[in-house]
């Protein structure tokens, strides 16, 4: 499956969370670490679905850019 991953930039740090898990987050120091991080976290978090016996969400979020003017 393929979910969207969103990524913040903080003052220190980034933070990711995933849409369609909620609860699925991460927080690295570089924006690489956190990408790591995301897939550890979406793969324990479906697992744990899994072992209570919970349904796996289907990834259904999307994304685009709108353009605005400055």
């Amino acid at each position: 499956m393929r979910y969207m991953v969103i990524v913040e930039k903080g003052e220190s740090s980034y933070g990711a969370f995933v849409p369609d898990l909620p609860g699925c987050i991460a927080v690295g120091e570089t924006e690489q670490e956190v990408m790591t991080l995301i897939q550890e976290a979406i793969q324990f978090h479906l697992e744990d679905l899994q072992s209570e016996g919970h349904p796996i969400p289907q990834p259904v979020s999307k994304s685009t850019f709108v353009d605005v003017a400055a």
